[in-house]
């Protein structure tokens, strides 16, 4: 997915800054995609940048596009990150510059791989489903990573914990409570996709040298005691050995952990670097139709580079 801001500003990222347990409720943003769709971004906000090497969340959905073309992302770049696709309800399209071409559907893992550079585009397929809603997150590349080759993985199917007390818990991607994500990692982390029944009442095993934070999909849930809306990301910090949750309802929540990313790093339209200079050099290249290859298969043009702000793009902290 694509950010499609005209004016991306750049999201400085990284270094240092572990925290233990808070609860800390983040806001999100409201940001139009493609032709018809809106989302709700969570990562990057104005307090916080990344969850372990989580560094871009969209929220969408639920949204009725029984009479609508649906999500309509045109072909656009990516370096230095993975992209993640989650879905609750619908199916997306995906193309890429490798000549991949996958229907991604609800509880199936989408998860794209850029390294050095792809390009891919994302759809609502033609005659699509009346319902869509899911996520879709940018995992950054450790620096001995980034340079990796470009591939798209397709799983649909993932281990699934039982909690035994109406929780249910789909490892998207990493490791939790010893069952294991079979999507490609190059950094210690677990995205989770948590399902509870009216009156849950559990506890969830986490790891201690990780920082964590849950993101509401539908229904009310109380994540260590705070109450949360569909649409909310908590971030909860690192030093903790378990997550109290409670369901005031049929609910849904992702779970987004991993170690603090300790390097320095620099996102800014949908490239993660190093520096002013990886930035620039990977706009150019996508502008003089270099580098990133073709996407071959959608019905539109590709999406134009914002141009990049006045000044130099500076790596900084994790947090602000």
């Amino acid at each position: 997915m694509s950010n499609l801001d005209l004016r991306p500003s750049p999201s400085l990222c990284g270094g240092n800054g572990r925290t233990g347990p808070v609860r800390d409720v983040q806001p999100g943003k409201q940001v139009p995609l493609g032709e018809s769709t809106v989302v709700r971004r969570l990562l990057p906000n104005l307090g916080r940048r990344m969850v372990g090497a989580w560094c871009f969340v969209d929220h969408y959905g639920p949204d009725d596009i029984a009479d609508q073309p649906g999500m309509q992302v045109p072909p656009h770049p990516h370096m230095g990150l993975q992209t993640v696709s989650w879905l609750r309800e619908g199916e997306v399209l995906h193309r890429d510059s490798l000549g991949s071409l996958q229907t991604v559907r609800p509880r199936e893992l989408g998860l794209m791989t850029s390294g050095r550079a792809i390009a891919h585009s994302e759809e609502s397929p033609y005659g699509h489903g009346p319902m869509l809603h899911g996520a879709q997150l940018w995992v950054a590349l450790p620096g001995e990573h980034r340079d990796t080759a470009p591939h798209f993985e397709h799983h649909a199917d993932l281990p699934v914990i039982t909690g035994g007390r109406g929780l249910s818990a789909t490892v998207i991607l990493g490791e939790l409570a010893g069952a294991t994500s079979p999507g490609t990692t190059y950094s210690p982390l677990v995205g989770a996709d948590l399902a509870l029944t009216d009156g849950t009442d559990t506890r969830l095993p986490l790891d201690p040298d990780f920082e964590y934070a849950a993101l509401t999909i539908s229904g009310e849930t109380e994540v260590d005691g705070v109450r949360l809306a569909p649409g909310a990301l908590l971030y909860l910090g690192c030093g903790r050995t378990e997550l109290p949750l409670r369901a005031h309802s049929d609910s849904s929540l992702m779970l987004l952990g991993g170690e603090p990313f300790e390097e320095e790093i620099v996102m800014w339209w949908n490239f993660v670097g190093r520096s002013h200079q990886d930035i620039e050099e990977a706009r150019t290249a996508w502008t003089d139709g270099t580098r990133f290859g073709a996407v071959h298969g959608y019905d539109g043009a590709r999406l134009l580079a914002p141009e990049l702000p006045p000044g130099p793009l500076k790596p900084r902290g994790r947090v602000r």
